[in-house]
């Protein structure tokens, strides 16, 4: 906000704007730049007649219609490059976590229990960790683990993507195959949805640790807590739910996540890798460039 008064930009900042308020009033405005709270779908973009742009203050665009947008020649901005660092820092603590039992050492040990060869762990120079998906997040999380000399390896979709910080390119196929870890930085879009599912873990060559980091969507939960059950998976970090709204969870959500939560090999964060004091700047800072940057250009 201070940005656009400083670029003499006219806006209103409405946080307790209701999805009434948004169809009755944004036939008025040139852009708009949201969280989360409303679902941008074709309803609300009908309504905004004038607009130009669509900004989202984040990484994922999962709450915009892209397709819609793009119908109507309105433009989408996000900012991952403000919370990528963010991200990437959780996705190693919850590495961390897994792999030296750094949370459950300490569960253990405040309730009298010293156990430690039941807590011996592993040395991430001495494992294979499987990025999927390159990106902003993906490639800065390969960044830290370079760090502790581990072997890198990641698939993306996009093939112009480059190989950076000494992360090697891969099939998918293979990925799976020589993974000890597979950590996920992928949108919930373009098939990705329940990405993470029963046929992938048993597509794999070994058991692994799981972290998700990018969208809840992407995985099954059902098929998660089955990988656990099996040993699949030794291990799995989750800042996402497929249901985040876990105090309106139904009968068959809720008793999946008394499961998760009871699995001694299960840490959770809520949906807060990308979400630091940081970030919180980094993000409007990134945002400010891009909408001054495309209103310069198209001289609005």
């Amino acid at each position: 906000m201070e940005g656009f008064h400083q670029l003499n930009i006219d806006f209103d900042y409405r946080p307790d704007i209701t999805r009434a308020d948004v169809l009755n009033q944004l036939a008025s405005y040139t852009g708009l730049v949201v969280r989360s709270k409303i679902q941008i779908d074709r309803e609300i973009l009908d309504a905004g007649s004038s607009l130009l742009f669509v900004a989202r203050a984040g990484a994922g665009m999962d709450n915009i219609d892209l397709v819609a947008t793009k119908e109507k020649g309105i433009r989408c901005i996000n900012a991952p490059e403000g919370n990528r660092d963010a991200v990437a820092e959780m996705a190693m603590g919850l590495l961390l976590d897994l792999c030296r039992n750094i949370g459950k050492s300490d569960a253990e040990i405040r309730s009298g229990k010293w156990d430690r060869e039941g807590n011996r762990g592993y040395e991430l120079s001495e494992l294979c960790i499987g990025i999927i998906g390159f990106g902003n997040t993906g490639s800065q999380f390969a960044k830290r683990l370079m760090s502790f000399d581990s072997n890198v390896i990641y698939f993306d979709k996009n093939p112009n993507i480059i190989p950076t910080y000494g992360a090697e390119p891969a099939l998918f196929e293979q990925v799976l195959k020589q993974a000890d870890v597979l950590s996920f930085h992928v949108p919930l879009e373009g098939g990705n949805e329940h990405l993470i599912d029963k046929q992938l873990l048993e597509s794999l060559a070994k058991p692994i640790f799981l972290l998700n980091t990018a969208r809840g969507g992407i995985m099954k939960t059902q098929d998660v807590l089955w990988g656990l059950e099996q040993g699949i998976i030794l291990g799995v970090g989750l800042d996402v739910l497929e249901n985040e709204k876990i105090a309106q969870l139904n009968t068959e959500e809720k008793d999946r996540f008394e499961r998760l939560k009871a699995h001694p090999k299960v840490r959770f964060t809520p949906h807060v890798a990308g979400w630091t004091f940081s970030s919180y700047k980094k993000i409007a800072e990134v945002l400010l460039s891009k909408i001054s940057a495309m209103l310069s250009e198209d001289e609005i």
